[in-house]
């Protein structure tokens, strides 16, 4: 099952709007980020099981741009980022759970997403190869088997990251931010330097970022304030 991303509720009759709470130095930054926000490109977490991989690769999305993140749930290992990792940057993604890939997939295939998953496998693209035009979602298995044959069998690609030393694999958060930052290059490469977002995407995401900057949120707009 889906978490559906963060909204802003209806602010309280009365309660200051946001903006007017957050100082120009971080009203800039908060456009910058939009502008250069994605809904176009996410990552797809296949039961990974450490906590400190699930905060890093929560924190190296965030970092890249990206707006969403989709788990899908290991049966066994709940999925709870370690926060000393994270540092809070979880609060500014969407963050959707799924109880299983061909449930992920279905929706992100409803999206117009094309998954390719991470794999050495003789079939793979090279990562060097790989075109990130249109919807990407970039699937990423657990530390100790990869990704599932569900996903394997399920995706639209595969593709290997090209390694020239004795190691032969990655740790799941450093798979994630050297193909994130391939991925992001080759788009940059193609005039694509800002996020995409629909005009009302990226309205809903600076209402949210301007609250979230706010440190007494939750007394400000508490529910039932009038």
């Amino acid at each position: 099952m889906a978490r559906l991303p963060k909204r802003a509720g209806p602010r309280p009759t009365g309660a200051p709007v946001p903006e007017s709470l957050v100082l120009a130095p971080r009203r800039e930054k908060i456009e910058q980020v939009v502008r250069q926000r994605t809904r176009s490109l996410v990552v797809v977490l296949d039961r990974i099981e450490d906590p400190f991989n699930m905060a890093a690769v929560l924190r190296t999305s965030e970092a890249f741009g990206l707006q969403e993140v989709h788990v899908v749930e290991h049966p066994e290992v709940r999925f709870k980022p370690n926060e000393k990792v994270t540092q809070g940057c979880d609060k500014w993604l969407d963050v959707q759970r799924w109880e299983s890939f061909s449930a992920a997939r279905d929706a992100l295939h409803s999206r117009g997403f094309q998954l390719w998953v991470s794999a050495a496998r003789p079939t793979a693209t090279s990562l060097w190869s790989l075109g990130f035009e249109g919807k990407r979602a970039l699937v990423f298995g657990n530390e100790r088997n990869g990704v599932s044959e569900e996903a394997l069998a399920g995706a639209d690609g595969m593709f290997w990251i090209p390694m020239r030393g004795f190691t032969r694999s990655l740790n799941v958060s450093a798979a994630v931010a050297a193909t994130l930052g391939r991925a992001l290059a080759w788009r940059a490469e193609r005039g694509a330097e800002e996020g995409g977002l629909l005009p009302e995407e990226a309205d809903a995401l600076r209402e949210r970022f301007h609250a979230l900057s706010v440190k007494q949120r939750g007394r400000i707009w508490r529910p039932g304030r009038r």
